[in-house]
């Protein structure tokens, strides 16, 4: 199947933490105001976004488009596409709201979520990453804050077929583990954003133990994939100030739930049995 072109906010999701200081906020701007973009000359949003208009044209050739028009352009018939997947601003929920259009809103989101994850999904890259869980001696999921309840539920999910998957909860435990880790050993590692400065010091140490990193994150060119063996990326666009968005965790479960399928998929009677033998001990703890 042959790779999807990108959009040009797919480009700036991808480019992110390649762009200069003032790129990143015309950057900012574009992916706040998505539409409205369009509509405006290159001096509009030079001002708006609080940079010159040499930036914007450097942010725009950066991307690859040869002008600004071009550029417009680009945003026209990105947000064009996007209105037919969702006439909604994805979780943009307003006071006027009746309870049914927050509802609709919110299902938009977290469609949208799985949709745009799906979208970036590499069967080459999930048989590389299930290649390395499958073979390795042990599996540690991590991740900070909101990130560490994902990598909690990969544990726990993981946990129901193989007795190797642990999650580490505490920042200076992660570190202690990665430095504990040996070469069999694999780090599956949630960050939304990729950049986290505990992140770095963890993936750092497990990469000098020669310990393999999978590494779930919104930004596949962000400073922890370079870091990592594999990198996941997951759709859902959360700005500063929907940090811990359901509409990014739901991305991240789909692709926690398509691992753990493949996964599985590679030992269909195995994990069937130790299954069952699970669900025959909990039988008791059930009233």
């Amino acid at each position: 199947m042959s790779k999807p072109p990108q959009n040009v906010f797919e480009k700036i999701d991808q480019m992110y933490y390649e762009l200069t200081a003032s790129e990143k906020k015309a950057a900012d701007y574009v992916l706040a105001h998505r539409s409205e973009t369009q509509f405006m000359s290159i001096a509009e949003l030079a001002e708006e976004s609080g940079v010159a208009e040499a930036t914007v044209s450097r942010f725009c050739r950066r991307l690859g488009y040869g002008g600004y028009n071009v550029f417009k352009l680009a945003i026209a018939n990105a947000s064009a596409t996007h209105s037919e997947v969702s006439s909604t601003l994805s979780g943009q929920i307003e006071e006027s709201d009746s309870f049914e259009d927050m509802c609709a809103k919110l299902f938009s989101a977290d469609r949208d979520a799985m949709a745009q994850t799906l979208t970036l999904l590499r069967p080459e890259r999930i048989r590389e990453a299930v290649d390395l869980l499958s073979a390795a001696d042990k599996v540690i999921c991590m991740g900070q804050g909101g990130s560490m309840l994902m990598a909690e539920e990969a544990a726990n999910l993981f946990s129901m077929v193989s007795g190797k998957f642990f999650a580490v909860q505490d920042s200076h435990s992660q570190v202690i583990a990665a430095s504990n880790a040996g070469e069999a050993d694999v780090l599956l590692f949630f960050s939304y954003s990729g950049a986290t400065r505990d992140m770095m010091e963890t993936l750092r140490m497990a990469r000098e133990r020669g310990a393999s990193v999978i590494l779930v994150t919104r930004f596949a060119k962000s400073p922890g994939a370079a870091l990592a063996k594999v990198v996941l990326p997951v759709g859902s666009n959360e700005s500063p100030l929907q940090i811990g968005s359901v509409s990014a965790k739901i991305a991240q479960l789909f692709l926690m739930d398509v691992l753990f399928s493949e996964y599985c998929r590679r030992d269909i009677d195995g994990c069937m049995e130790r299954r069952e033998r699970i669900a025959a001990a909990l039988a008791n703890k059930h009233l």
